[in-house]
């Protein structure tokens, strides 16, 4: 029995999917050949059945400890072709870890300066423009509202100073940071 006919596991069949899936966001694979090659790692039973998945794909391959069995069974040159192919199979999940690690280092460092830039144009970014009044508003008039109806008319005094005193902070502070 050749080495390349030992059967596989799931880990196996997992490093491929992750391995096809980077290739499919480098655009190398469409959407049809990304499921096409999905469902053929996981219908693999055989560590050859997953070097094909995978064989014209740039990257360390497990191709090169791939090899057709050879006419003579022997047992300690199966096991070597198949480390080999394992150990290649095991680099090419190595380098695209490492890949998918520079790719978020990468986009973790281009939303630093954006934020660093829209921090130098004023801080005004599209998402904290806020309309309307702030949100303490509506709180603040429920309890007036509740004031007036079990607190009485004294409550609903204080509470009613309150609230358009905060309503004309409000507007001075929003006017204040729009001419910015």
């Amino acid at each position: 029995m050749d080495s390349h006919d030992l059967r596989i596991g799931d880990a196996e069949r997992e490093q491929t999917m992750a391995v096809l899936r980077e290739h499919f966001a480098q655009g190398r694979l469409t959407h049809e050949e990304l499921d096409e090659r999905l469902d053929q790692t996981l219908a693999s039973k055989t560590a050859r059945d997953l070097a094909k998945v995978t064989a014209d794909l740039p990257g360390p391959q497990p191709a090169p400890g791939y090899r057709e069995p050879a006419p003579h069974y022997d047992p300690h040159h199966d096991m070597d072709g198949w480390r080999e192919a394992m150990s290649a199979h095991r680099r090419q999940m190595q380098s695209m870890h490492q890949a998918h690690h520079d790719m978020r280092h990468s986009m973790h460092q281009a939303r630093r300066d954006m934020r660093r830039q829209w921090r130098e144009q004023g801080g005004n970014h599209p998402w904290r423009r806020h309309r309307g009044p702030h949100p303490f508003m509506g709180v603040l008039f429920v309890f007036l509202l509740l004031g007036l109806i079990f607190g009485g008319f004294g409550i609903f005094k204080v509470l009613f100073v309150v609230w358009l005193g905060a309503m004309v902070f409000s507007l001075i502070h929003r006017r204040f940071h729009s001419r910015r």
